[in-house]
């Protein structure tokens, strides 16, 4: 739907110059998210530079009506950043810059639109990183992060997004900005709204917690015949009193397709391999190095590689973070899962997804944080052949059931967005999910702010995720001109 030309007038008068998108080919380009299966393309984009101007955006939403979705860099893997089809999506892409750096409290203050790997860029020659690293880190930005409570590899050790947010200027759904920060009198609204997914407003500053680098980073490479011996290690390694900074755990179809891509060097045969990483005071982290060596050997890790210098870590961490995309060498779609299990529960759950596998044939390659057992199973299937689309998008529900029916966790790190909105119910009674609702009425009593998220819609439930195919622009060419 068009908006009105008076409308869109005063958008650009607050926006400035480039700071409105209303060509139909470039609106395109923000019709979803990471998650493609669903696109809807937006009636406008706004893209700030200042709070004030986001502040300016909000309220003129607010005074029409209007819906708005706050957009960092796209690459959210739950439909969190999908437009409304009447509404605007608020592009945070502008605001990019570094605030400022206080290095002797620890902490650094910067706009939403500043990638992940950047803070820690931009700390690092004074021998501190920001620890939360999505595997996306290159280009994922820190709204986004805020916005999903964000984790990474390193989470099992130093937490997740939220264990590292001091404070942030949040544009709450009627324009207004107000500051929340930590051990504020009250109610912790900065936690709260750490993870709400741009429901409660958009964050256009944030001060974030600088952590030292550590004296030792040492990083174990470990291949195993097969997924249950490597739980194995991993249960034995928690069990040990080990606090790695991480674990992750790839399986056999994952490594083909890292190794395809990238090169990384894991074990040629390997059921499955660990990534182990620890750091910490040089002693302490040679004394767990070995005992985690002995563990590996005792679950049958067959072959057994440290990294000698940074250039190998480099390459051992480029396998597993290019995973995801990596994928597309084996398979022409893929769904991906994001679920949370017991550790304990781990090689049960995993024979589990296997069997769900074999059932709805298709295949499932498992790539994920075991320290803490957070799950992104990647569903593969061809969404040119009739009816594998519909199938992915049930073998994943049956997955996350699986994780459901383990004690664990509808979501680990990929928020809940539009894609497990209907799974809602699964984990929460009617009372629970009132409650949320309650509490997002109270920021945002007019529902503005990221509609149709988080919580189940007839709507919205009712849909089925398509493969994506060309729209006749992209044919036409036009495409490559945005």
């Amino acid at each position: 739907m068009a908006l009105a030309p008076d409308l869109v007038r005063r958008f650009e008068d607050a926006l400035g110059p480039g700071g409105v998108i209303k060509e139909p080919e470039q609106l395109r380009v923000y019709e979803c998210d990471g998650l493609t299966g669903r696109r809807v393309v937006p009636s406008l984009v706004v893209l700030p530079e200042t709070t004030e101007q986001a502040q300016a955006a909000v309220r003129l939403c607010d005074e029409a009506g209007l819906p708005f979705v706050a957009r960092g860099a796209g690459t959210g893997l739950s439909g969190g950043a999908l437009p409304v089809a009447e509404g605007i999506v608020i592009s945070l892409a502008r605001m990019d810059k570094v605030l400022s750096v206080d290095l002797e409290r620890g902490r650094i203050v910067v706009q939403p639109g500043v990638a992940n790997l950047d803070v820690s860029r931009a700390v690092e020659a004074a021998g501190f990183f920001y620890a939360p690293d999505p595997s996306s880190q290159q280009v994922c930005t820190i709204g986004g992060n805020v916005a999903e409570n964000s984790g990474g590899a390193h989470c099992l050790k130093y937490g997740f997004t939220v264990n590292h947010v001091l404070a942030a200027t949040v544009v709450l759904p009627d324009g207004d900005a107000v500051r929340l920060a930590l051990g504020d009198p009250g109610p912790d609204l900065l936690g709260l709204f750490v993870g709400s997914e741009g429901t409660l407003g958009i964050a256009t500053e944030v001060t974030l917690r600088l952590t030292r680098r550590p004296e030792a980073v040492r990083t174990l490479l470990a291949g195993f015949p097969s997924m249950d011996a490597a739980g194995g290690a991993v249960s034995d390694t928690i069990a040990a009193g080990i606090m790695p900074a991480a674990i992750e755990m790839m399986d056999r179809l994952t490594i083909e397709a890292a190794e395809s891509a990238v090169h990384a060097g894991y074990p040629a045969g390997a059921g499955a391999v660990l990534i182990v990483e620890l750091d910490g005071v040089t002693a302490q982290v040679e004394d767990d190095l070995a005992a985690v060596e002995e563990i590996c050997r005792r679950n049958e890790a067959f072959d057994l590689h440290i990294a000698a210098d940074e250039a190998e870590r480099a390459a051992v961490w480029r396998g597993r973070k290019s995973a995801f995309a990596a994928m597309g060498r084996i398979s022409p779609d893929y769904y991906v899962q994001d679920g949370v299990v017991p550790r304990t529960r781990l090689p049960e759950v995993l024979r589990r997804i296997e069997a769900l596998s074999q059932q709805h044939g298709l295949r499932v390659g498992n790539v994920f944080h075991a320290g803490d057992g957070n799950l992104h199973p990647l569903v593969l299937y061809d969404g040119a052949v009739e009816g594998q689309a519909q199938r992915a998008e049930e073998l994943a529900s049956a997955i996350l059931e699986a994780c459901l029916d383990a004690g664990g966790s509808l979501t680990g790190e990929h928020g809940v967005g539009t894609d497990k909105a209907c799974a809602m119910p699964l984990m929460f009674g009617e009372a629970d999910l009132e409650a949320m609702k309650r509490v997002r009425s109270a920021f945002d009593p007019r529902g503005l702010s990221n509609p149709g998220k988080i919580f189940p819609t007839p709507r919205l439930c009712g849909e089925v995720p398509g493969p994506y195919r060309a729209h006749p622009l992209e044919k036409a060419g036009l495409a490559e001109r945005l």
